[in-house]
């Protein structure tokens, strides 16, 4: 199936166009069931590359921020792919699957960054591919979330980043108590329409959200090569490993971490006045008119406005006026992460 199929397998489920992405009903109903409902929701905004190949946890350990070497079977890690500089050009959940890794991260990067990586690849044993056509990607959440999956699968994963392998899905357990599935295209239809028939069915937007008030952040193409992996808080959430070797951005991020307080920060903020959410890469200003950092993403709340993950300025964010779309735009309002930043 091509990308634009798996929009037309969701419309046959009841899914109808918003903008780029879909949804099952009004957003504010969507919203209000992740926050307090149990969900399924279709994640057509994320891809997966697979690299397959003898070299490839070598390749990959020898690239990616984080510990590829150690990752072992039944286990994920979240990571970033960095410029020589150490800024990322995006950032993902990879795991290992049989002889392979796979890997998720924003669905309109994906291609480059298999690209990318394949320059490097020389005489290396690697292959790899895109399998947007043939994995069907959702994700799972709310307090019978859990019961649902091993009604459908079996069993579930027990431990976040654990990771529970099957012929009909791979199921990863994400920060939240959620799961993110991997469904190859022979069970998507009947494993959707088991979990839809428990949860409610939701698009992206609502899958976003989550991950905004998780702290999670993903780089867009807005975002690329603007921040070092600590500035967006991965270190603090495993994406980084200080005791592995070289990879492309490797020096710059240890000299980051060794040589004092980061500058600059991830902030979960609120705008209670935004009409919409605010665009991924929108500056962020204090009330002297002076621009502070940059919207990560953001997306609609459900208690209204909009929900945001920004980079600012730390001393800003300790002095507490931050503003959308200048001096006298919309307050962020700072909200405390599900963990503690420095």
């Amino acid at each position: 199936m091509t990308e634009r199929t798996w929009r037309d397998f969701f419309a046959s489920r009841g899914a109808q166009p918003a903008g780029d992405a879909l949804r099952f009903g009004e957003a504010r109903e969507e919203l209000a069931a992740a926050r307090s409902g149990n969900i399924v929701a279709a994640l057509t905004h994320l891809g997966v590359l697979e690299f397959g190949g003898a070299d490839g946890r070598a390749f990959l350990h020898g690239q990616l921020s984080c510990d590829v070497a150690g990752l072992t079977a039944g286990r994920s890690v979240y990571g970033c792919y960095c410029t020589p500089k150490g800024r990322m050009l995006a950032n993902f959940l990879l795991w290992s699957e049989g002889d392979a890794f796979r890997m998720v991260l924003a669905r309109d990067l994906a291609p480059a960054i298999r690209k990318r990586l394949q320059m490097f690849v020389l005489r290396s044993k690697v292959a790899i591919a895109e399998r947007f056509d043939e994995l069907l990607l959702c994700g799972v959440s709310g307090p019978d979330g859990e019961h649902a999956l091993r009604s459908a699968l079996g069993g579930a994963p027990a431990q976040a980043h654990d990771v529970q392998a099957g012929v009909q899905a791979t199921v990863v357990r994400v920060r939240g108590d959620r799961f993110l599935l991997a469904i190859p295209r022979a069970f998507a239809a009947p494993l959707w329409d088991a979990l839809a028939g428990r949860l409610r069915p939701v698009g992206p937007a609502a899958w976003q959200w989550l991950e905004i008030v998780h702290g999670l952040p993903h780089v867009t193409t807005a975002t690329q090569d603007q921040f070092v992996p600590q500035m967006a808080n991965l270190e603090l959430i495993g994406g980084v490993s200080f005791r592995k070797g070289c990879y492309p951005g490797q020096e710059i991020v240890a000299r980051t971490q060794h040589l004092g307080k980061v500058k600059r920060r991830m902030f979960l903020g609120h705008v209670a006045d935004a009409g919409e959410a605010p665009a991924a890469g929108e500056p962020v200003f204090s009330t002297d008119g002076e621009v502070q950092g940059m919207v990560m993403n953001a997306a609609a709340s459900p208690d209204g406005g909009a929900d945001l993950l920004a980079v600012v300025q730390s001393a800003s964010a300790a002095a507490g006026d931050l503003r959308l779309a200048g001096t006298h735009g919309p307050r962020v309002e700072l909200r405390p992460l599900p963990y503690p930043v420095e």
